[in-house]
Order: structure tokens, then sequence, then C-alpha cells
């Protein structure tokens, strides 16, 4: 059993011995000449990718595939700041609300086009059109035009001052495509992908499978080192890992926490672990009763054990939560005491609300991943002695997604890690939020990260960030009880995969299998 050393503690490693070291994901000269082109890496999901449409994606799966499959202008790197992918380079105006992007000349889509600027400029007035429905579009900031600034370059303006444009831009849904396919059957996408990423799509057969083979013209000279990707769909977390164990497959990206530990010590396996933002949360709406209520709120969050929660749920591989989505991964993180378990105070805060009897309520949760009812039900336990009686209702993913995400009153969520404090705001909790699942609409939690997204002064976006953890902290608007680590393995002959602490990102362009194997 060996494991990946991860980011902070290979700059730690570094740091002591005083000696320069190349960081995971990054190629030297002398690794170059290790690097052994060719063959075929085996991935296992247990979530298919069923959605192929670039700007319409909303699982990791389909993440993973578009991103072999397309470009963006720029690309996320594992300490969270944007790196060149269609774009080379780009500047700001002093106030940050004009931005020029230098375009990549000798790019060619799949359908052998060339890449010009009018393909950005009709990708993003796409996919900020509100009919086009893009999940995620408010992730990308607050643009208002995208102009071609000739054939190799973009400008795009924005409403007010951000900073964070090329990191927001990373975003997995903001995908270039060509003009010509958006403006003569743009729902082509969902079934014969054009993009100009690493690879090509060979098959695809949903629920199954999906072959990508080498894009013989990407844009990266060598890369990507591999022919082909095998991505293959298992029904559940316990067939991937079975396959990852039997060595039917090289790389799988997620691995269940209660799994971690064997996987890891399976023969000729590294496992991996990287700290990150990723959360699981306890959705709340805030306009239907009893959740209309904070006291309601703040009853339930008293009924969190999050130390215990940590143990139990993340089987000890992550960090406490305390109804804040931001941790100490990001850069503007408020650290606060740790809210305490008090089953009393929440019987006390339920009869104040109008509840003396407690309440009882029906919580849902996803079957996938499966730590979501583990949670359910470790919350459940804790929230007894408080004045609450939970049932848990468990369904299938599809389900899920259909029936009760962004629209039911009490269901456990799942979220990646977001580059900036700003966009995981935006995500979920913000009142004009991509994805606002509980409606909290807060008008004061509006203002303060509009502004803090405004700002270029570090030291104001600072205060400004943590006054609005704080006000999460204590509205509740949901639950945040832990944090997740990214699990994952690889088969030790698979090199140059790093894992990035987004959790949606995963670069397998840059991928290699060492020689021999």
């Amino acid at each position: 059993m060996t494991f990946t050393l991860d980011r902070r503690g290979f700059l730690r490693s570094a740091a002591a011995t005083g000696g320069l070291m190349t960081l995971p994901g990054l190629v030297s000269m002398a690794q170059a000449q290790d690097i052994t082109p060719g063959g075929t890496l085996r991935v296992a999901l247990n979530i298919t990718p069923s959605v192929l449409n670039p700007m319409l994606l909303r699982l990791n799966s389909e993440y993973l595939l578009a991103e072999m499959l397309y470009s963006s202008l720029t690309m996320l790197s594992p300490d969270m700041t944007a790196a060149p992918d269609l774009a080379t380079e780009w500047s700001a105006s002093a106030d940050a609300t004009e931005w020029r992007f230098t375009l990549r000349e000798g790019v060619t889509f799949s359908n052998g086009e060339p890449l010009t600027s009018a393909d950005v400029v009709a990708s993003f007035t796409k996919l900020l059109d509100p009919e086009t429905a893009a999940p995620g579009s408010r992730n990308l900031g607050p643009i208002s035009e995208v102009v071609a600034d000739g054939d190799f370059a973009v400008i795009i303006r924005t409403a007010t001052p951000y900073a964070d444009l090329p990191v927001a831009l990373t975003y997995p849904t903001a995908k270039i495509v060509p003009a010509s396919v958006i403006e003569a059957d743009f729902d082509s996408l969902g079934q014969t992908p054009v993009g100009s990423g690493p690879f090509r799509l060979v098959e695809f057969i949903a629920d199954d499978r999906a072959i990508v083979e080498k894009n013989p013209d990407y844009y990266v000279e060598g890369q990507p080192y591999l022919d082909r990707v095998e991505v293959r769909t298992f029904p559940d977390a316990a067939g991937a890992a079975a396959a990852m164990l039997a060595g039917e497959v090289d790389l799988l990206t997620e691995i269940q926490p209660t799994d971690f530990a064997r996987i890891a010590a399976g023969e000729g396996i590294e496992g991996m672990r990287t700290p990150s933002g990723r959360f699981l949360d306890v959705v709340m709406d805030c306009t239907v009763a009893p959740f209309d209520n904070p006291k309601v709120r703040e009853a339930l969050s008293c009924c969190v054990d999050r130390e215990a929660m940590v143990e139990l749920v993340a089987e000890g591989y992550g960090t406490p939560g305390n109804d804040s989505p931001v941790n100490a991964s990001y850069a503007y993180f408020s650290d606060a005491p740790l809210k305490q378990y008090d089953p009393e105070k929440s019987k006390a805060l339920l009869a104040e609300a109008g509840y003396p009897d407690g309440i009882e309520i029906d919580l849902v949760a996803s079957v996938k991943p499966d730590y979501r009812s583990a949670m359910a039900v470790v919350l459940r336990e804790m929230a007894k002695p408080g004045g609450w009686t939970i049932n848990v209702k468990t369904m299938d993913h599809p389900t899920y997604l259909d029936q009760v995400w962004k629209k039911g009153a009490f269901y456990v969520g799942y979220y990646n890690m977001q580059p900036t404090e700003g966009t995981i705001f935006n995500l979920l909790f913000t009142s004009e939020a991509s994805w606002n699942e509980t409606r909290w609409n807060n008008a004061e939690f509006d203002a303060l990260v509009a502004k803090a997204d405004a700002t270029t002064d570090t030291a104001e976006r600072s205060e400004l960030y943590a006054e609005a953890q704080k006000l999460m902290r204590e509205e509740v608007p949901a639950l945040v009880p832990c944090f997740f680590d990214l699990l994952g393995a690889r088969g030790q002959n698979v090199m140059g995969y790093e894992q990035n602490p987004r959790g949606a990102n995963f670069a397998l362009h840059k991928v290699w299998l060492e020689a021999g194997s």
C-alpha cells in the first residue's frame, strides 16, 4: 500500500529539504525522458455521464468526459489558479471590468474547422442566454459583453469589477464549440461532440462505457500521451471498487470513505488523498414551514456533533463543517469556534418557535454517493434528543435529480469545492444563485458577496467574505456538518495523475502508463 503525497505535503517536504522539486502534474525535462506514450487507460465511474452537451453538464462524470473532448479559455490548476488553455494570455483594465484574452492560433475542432474569436463569442453568447439554462452560468461572473478583437482575441466586459474572471472561466460548462454548430443545430451536441480537446469520442453507451481516442491535432505537441481512454460505468461504488482490486481498471477518481483503506491496500494500487472543500449539506427551504423560522434552522444546527460526523460519515477523511461552504482550503476562510452539540438548546429553540412537542419531518437522500444516506441516518440519530423525529427517505440518483434536487424542502446535497468563495456563494446561496436550493434570499448576504466579488483590494475582500461566512453560520440556510477529502486510487503504473482539490478537473491528457505495463 502506498499513498500519493498531497500538494501541501509535497511543498512542506520541498521546504524542509531545501531542494528543488517539481510539483506533481508538472513534467521536468528529466521526467519527460521517462514518459512512455501510448496505451489505454481504464477509468471506473459509478455515476453514469448522461449529458454530452458541454454547456448542460451537472455531474463529475460528465465533467470528466467533457474535459477530454473540449477546451475552455482557461483551465484550473491544482492550486486553484487559472492556467492557459485556448487563451495563451490575458490582461485587465485597472478596474477589472474589461479583459482581453489572446487566443491560441492553429487550433482545430474535431469537425476540421479552425478556432477563431467568432467561436468564443458564439459560445459565451449561447452559454449566457437564459433560454439555454446552462447549469452554473452564474458562476462565470457578471459578464455583460463578449466581443471579438480580430480573429485571435476577445474582449470580455463585466458589469462590475471582477478580478476572478480568469478563474471563473474554468467552470466545467464554459467550453468553446464552433459557431457554425451553435447556429445550425446546438442540440446536436447532445449526440455528437464537436470540440478541440485532447481526445475525440469513439463510442458512448449510456450506463455502460465511453471510449475516446487521442486527438492527433491537439494543440500541445506530444499530448495526450495516451492512445485511448476507456471510461466504464458500474452500477455502484462496490462494483467499481471490485474492478479496481481485480486489476480490471487503472483509475478510480472517486472512492467511498468506507472503502478507501481496503482499496489502497490492494496489490499494485496507490491510494490518493487530498484535502478539499467538497461537502455534503442538509438543504432547508427557507420559504416554507418549519424552516422559514430561523430558530428552527438554528435548533437543527445544535443537533450536529460535527467531529463525530467526520468520524462516522467521512471515516476520518475530512474536517468538521460550521454551516458555511467555505473551509481552510479557500483563500479567504474565516475561522470561528466550532458549533457544539447541544440538544437541550435545540428543544428550547423549537419551543420558542412554536414546536414544544418537537418536529417530525422527512429527509430525502440520494443513494449516490453512499455517504449521503449515511449522513442522513447519523443526523437522524443525533437529532432525536433535540426534539426531532427525522424519517430518512432514500432514492436512486436519477429520480433524486428529477424530483428533489432544487425542488425539495429538506434533503441532502453534495457539492464540489469551487475555485473561490464567490463562486461557491453564487452557485448555491445568493438570491440569484444558479442553484438557489435554500431560497434563503438574504439581501445583506447578497450585498456582502457582490461587494467582495467586485473589489480588487484583498484586505477588503477578506473582511467581506468573513462577514458573509459569519452570516451563514448565524442564519443557517443549510447545515454543513463536514467536509470530505478527495479519495481515489490508481494503478502503480499510472503516472502523471494529480488530484485537483476542486474535484471536477482530471487532466487525463497529462497521464501516461509506465513502460512495460
